[in-house]
């Protein structure tokens, strides 16, 4: 259970504190909803919106839980992978606390794995415009979620090391839940977002926050590993 609240915990605030670089990465396609939406005015908007960000959480959603069936999958066949698998998730955590706080993008290289990938389902977005029906926002949205994005797949190792379906989609949904304010005041059209998110104090303090968590991460399988085995008792 503490490892499942750190990976949610920094999946939340990977999300919300790393909403400058989601601008970045999917500012553009957040900004093809406001551009090509034939929905004027925010009282209608606003559904199309949430809708269209509904669509983004699912993807992830589904992403998550294959991911964390697969990690299942490895650690059923691997008990003993377990320990290394924790140490991965404290070094992925760690890793993006320093993205966080740093702006290191010691990640960055994921985003190139998903681009051929992307290269071939991107087309399909542009089917999809304009925006004038709920059916498209939703299906906008789920392309959406397949955009290659470092952070997204840094979030994902995380998800394949909680090694269960549900709780990886959970922690794919902690993502999703906090970039969805960026993403959301983006596809309104808003001019910008709440300082808070971009104050360097603020994200120098949500990533040291995140760094402690993967430290903690790691505190459990490195003392686990460094405690003698049971036969040492007999």
């Amino acid at each position: 259970m503490t490892d499942l609240v750190a990976a949610l915990t920094t999946a939340l605030l990977a999300g919300l504190l790393g909403s400058a670089h989601c601008l970045g990465m999917c500012g553009g396609i957040s900004g093809l909803f406001a551009l090509h939406s034939s929905i004027r005015g925010l009282r209608r908007q606003l559904p199309m919106a949430l809708t269209y960000n509904a669509g983004r959480l699912s993807s992830y959603m589904i992403l998550g839980s294959i991911v964390g069936a697969l990690g299942s999958r490895v650690g059923g066949l691997t008990p003993a992978a377990a320990g290394p698998v924790r140490l991965l998730a404290g070094a992925v955590i760690i890793l993006i606390g320093l993205q966080i706080a740093f702006n290191i993008r010691v990640l960055g290289f994921l985003e190139r794995v998903g681009g051929a990938a992307w290269s071939r389902i991107s087309p399909l977005a542009g089917k999809l415009l304009p925006v004038d029906t709920l059916p498209r926002a939703l299906g906008l949205g789920l392309l959406w979620g397949l955009l290659p994005c470092g952070l997204v797949y840094s979030v994902l190792l995380i998800a394949a090391t909680s090694a269960h379906a549900v709780d990886g989609a959970l922690v794919m949904l902690a993502f999703g839940i906090g970039t969805t304010p960026a993403m959301l005041l983006t596809g309104l059209g808003a001019a910008r977002l709440s300082q808070l998110m971009r104050d360097r104090r603020t994200r120098l303090g949500a990533g040291l926050l995140i760094i402690l968590l993967g430290i903690l991460t790691l505190y459990m399988p490195i003392t686990a590993l460094m405690s003698p085995g049971p036969h040492s008792h007999h």
